[in-house]
Parts: structure tokens; sequence; C-alpha cells
């Protein structure tokens, strides 16, 4: 990766923890389908507690209308649940299991990223390419995306959406939150 490219990835990571979208308790519509989670990374003692709120008005792509957190941590998490925020709000929630299925892909690279492709799905997230390098890090890197995907299945949603929808990625096994702690 080129020294100017790592320094762009730097300052979206910057950006988004000095100024992190989502953070902030939204309050939740009554009688809409949601979900909270908390997570902690034992290894740094970061920590979020999310909430996701789902338009359901058609039952068969529910889509996640509003990502709210609050947590403490280092830059790397704080920005990572800022691009998630903007990553999946909006999104249909198969959209944002591929989505975080994606950022996994990333964190194992070890640093070498994703194709050109995948990479442009994610977006700002692939700024946190040069985090697969250090194994210390990823995890902090996935506390968000742990705690999306405890919403996601303690909400029903995804239920729902298995039921109706085919898997994006039939290869990829399900994670339970714990794993990426």
């Amino acid at each position: 990766m080129s020294s100017s490219l790592e320094q762009m990835y730097q300052q979206v990571i910057l950006d988004h923890a000095k100024s992190p979208h989502g953070r902030g308790f939204v309050d939740l519509s009554e009688g809409h389908l949601h979900g909270e989670s908390h997570q902690i990374n034992p290894t740094c003692g970061d920590e979020v507690t999310m909430r996701v709120e789902f338009d359901t008005a058609d039952p068969k792509v529910p889509t996640i209308s509003s990502v709210s957190w609050e947590g403490q941590g280092c830059s790397i998490s704080q920005a990572s649940l800022s691009v998630l925020t903007d990553l999946v709000t909006g999104a249909p929630v198969a959209e944002s299991e591929h989505l975080g299925d994606l950022f996994r892909q990333l964190m194992q690279s070890r640093g070498k990223g994703l194709d050109e492709d995948l990479e442009d799905e994610l977006g700002d997230a692939t700024a946190f390419t040069g985090v697969a390098q250090f194994p210390a890090r990823i995890k902090c890197a996935l506390l968000g995306w742990a705690a999306l995907r405890d919403t996601l299945a303690t909400s029903g949603v995804l239920a729902d959406t298995h039921a109706t929808q085919p898997a994006l990625d039939q290869t990829t096994s399900p994670q339970s939150p714990q794993e990426n702690r």
C-alpha cells in the first residue's frame, strides 16, 4: 500500500473518531421492531451499546432505519462504529449482513485487503485495511460489527430474512458476538 493511501486511510479513521456518526441514543419509535446489544472487548476495555431500529413495512425486505450507539474506547473502535453506521443505515438487513461478512474478511486479510469490487462495497470501511496487520486491534474494529450482528439476531429480523431470501454467502458460517470479543 502506498504511503499516500495509508495517510488517507489514517485520516478517514481520525475524522470518524473525532466526529463519530450515530453516537448518542435516539428514541425508538413505538411499535417498530428494534434490537439492542452491549459488547465489550475485554482485551482493551472498549465497549459499546448499540440500538438498531428496523423498517418492516415490506416484511420480505426489512431495512435498518436507524443505528445509534454509546460507547467508549480507542479511535479504531469508535471510528469503526461511525463507518458502520453510515454503511448500514437505510440498507436492507441482508445487505448489512453481507457488509459485515466483507468487513470480517477484510480483518482476516492481514492487511492485504480485498479485491477492488469488494472494497468498493465497503466504502470508507476499507480504511481499516491496515488495522488487519495488528491482531490486537482487529477486535477493536470488529466490536461494532459484533453488536450489529447481535441486534439482528436478538430482534428476530434475521429469522425473517433468512426464511425469505437466499444467503448471500453460503461459505461463511455465522459467528456469535462472543467470538469477536
